[in-house]
């Protein structure tokens, strides 16, 4: 579990390169659309995600934290 603001979460998605979103749903078993919801700090879909009123969009807080771990690294990775 790991928290987080919602803009620091949309920024890192914004880091991705396109098509990311495909390629994290294809690496971990998921759907695409699992991803964008994540990314959205959207839990309709039983992504695990808990939100707060609070600073930058408001307080995330994640229960699995595959989705960013591989987010994370692939945002490295077309940086570096």
């Amino acid at each position: 579990m790991i928290k987080t603001t919602f803009n620091k979460l949309r920024s890192v998605k914004d880091s991705l390169p396109s098509g990311s979103s495909a390629k994290i749903a294809e690496e971990l078993g998921i759907s695409a659309d699992m991803v964008r919801s994540y990314f959205r700090a959207s839990a309709e879909d039983g992504t695990g995600i808990h939100i707060e009123p609070g600073p930058d969009g408001g307080i995330v807080t994640l229960d699995d934290t595959r989705i960013l771990e591989v987010a994370l690294r692939m945002a490295w990775e077309a940086n570096a």
